[in-house]
């Protein structure tokens, strides 16, 4: 499996969007979701949210 590392806008709702409100600035996360566009006339895309998992202890391979 390979890693890929990007950043852009997210959007999140309902319960998931309160697991993000919890975490720390600069937080590690894993999230899933699906991108589209961030409106009809505005195409530029954005992740959606619909899964998260914190990424705490797991650099390098080994848990702190």
């Amino acid at each position: 499996m390979r890693r890929v590392e990007c950043e852009m806008n997210c959007v999140a709702m309902g319960p998931v969007a309160s697991l993000i409100d919890l975490a720390a600035l600069g937080a590690k996360l894993a999230v899933t979701g699906f991108v589209a566009a961030k409106s009809l006339k505005n195409r530029t895309p954005v992740l959606h949210v619909k899964n998260i998992e914190f990424q705490e202890g797991n650099e390098n391979g080994f848990q702190t």
